[in-house]
């Protein structure tokens, strides 16, 4: 079968002939239409992501869109190694499997399943938003960011911030405040800061680095020993860094959690629970994402493309 194949971890994969996929017991073949290129897709194929594997070769792709032999039109996930979901075909087991609803087309459920269930789950899950809460999202510029904005509407958030390096996108973003990144450091904690003496209940951080560490200063800063709330911080991604540094006297002048969002940190299970509900959004318009579909057969020269507020999504 044709395929996207990784030969060498960093480099953009080659479209070309892969051994077919024999599916095992419990699994099912899907015949692919669609898979998104999520950013853990390419962090995993470059070997920087801490689910990756160093044996090459191998196709990558985390979940798509396709149809099992009987027809039906679902979204899979959990391919064996050296599989993945970027080819003609994939083997998954069959309970990792769900049936699309007629109003989503197959590219938008594709780019919408991975980004849109780690800020559900990120919000929901992890974070435990109650409606009537304060959300600040760090890195709202991006698929994940958008998307994360609309989510925590639909759950009831009272007040939604976004931070970002791109004020104007952020503008046209259904938030009631904006933190823009490309600002002097003093600038960004003093905003934040304000913010923080307001209240912030729920942080969704796809960032981390240097903006996370401000963030921590300016909630500190905004200490009301009469007023004490628990603020949860969800660590989603590292954009803008790996690791930060935590001052002691942060920890102790503020209630704050910090959790992680990802593979390991919330089960399969769990995920596979919410996914209908985000199918079932996205069909009936309460959920968007732009796409920018792309053949497979030109994975290579797009593999390494800017995605923005847009999802590459490669077609079959």
């Amino acid at each position: 079968m044709k395929a996207s194949v990784v030969h060498t971890l960093g480099q953009p994969p080659r479209f070309e002939e892969f051994l077919d996929p024999e599916p095992q017991q419990e699994e099912v073949l899907i015949q692919v239409r669609a898979a998104g290129l999520h950013p853990v897709v390419r962090a995993i194929a470059k070997g920087a992501h801490y689910s990756a594997s160093k044996e090459v070769p191998f196709i990558p792709g985390l979940d798509g869109v396709g149809t099992r032999a009987d027809g039906a039109r679902v979204y899979f996930g959990g391919a064996r190694r050296p599989w993945g979901t970027m080819a003609e075909q994939c083997s998954v087991p069959s309970g990792m499997t769900i049936p699309l609803p007629d109003g989503i087309e197959d590219t938008k459920a594709a780019a919408i399943a991975n980004p849109g269930m780690s800020a559900w789950l990120s919000l929901s899950d992890r974070g435990e938003l109650v409606a009537g809460e304060t959300v600040l999202i760090m890195g709202a510029t991006g698929v994940a960011g958008h998307l994360a904005i609309q989510i925590a509407r639909q759950l009831g958030a009272k007040r939604i911030l976004a931070a970002g390096r791109n004020e104007d996108v952020l503008k046209g973003q259904d938030v009631d405040g904006v933190i823009g990144l490309s600002q002097p450091e003093d600038a960004i904690r003093e905003v934040l800061t304000s913010y923080a003496l307001e209240r912030i209940d729920v942080v969704i951080d796809y960032l981390w680095g240097r903006p996370t560490e401000l963030l921590l200063d300016a909630l500190a800063k905004g200490f009301k020993p009469s007023a004490t709330h628990t603020t949860r911080l969800v660590e989603v991604g590292q954009s803008a860094g790996s690791s930060i540094q935590l001052r002691g006297e942060t920890l102790r002048s503020i209630d704050l959690r910090i959790l992680g969002s990802g593979f390991g940190a919330v089960p399969l299970d769990k995920i596979f629970a919410t996914l209908p509900k985000l199918f079932d959004a996205a069909a009936a318009g309460l959920l968007t994402v732009e796409v920018d579909p792309v053949p497979l057969s030109e994975v290579e020269s797009a593999w390494e493309r800017p995605q923005g507020a847009r999802r590459t999504v490669f077609t079959l």
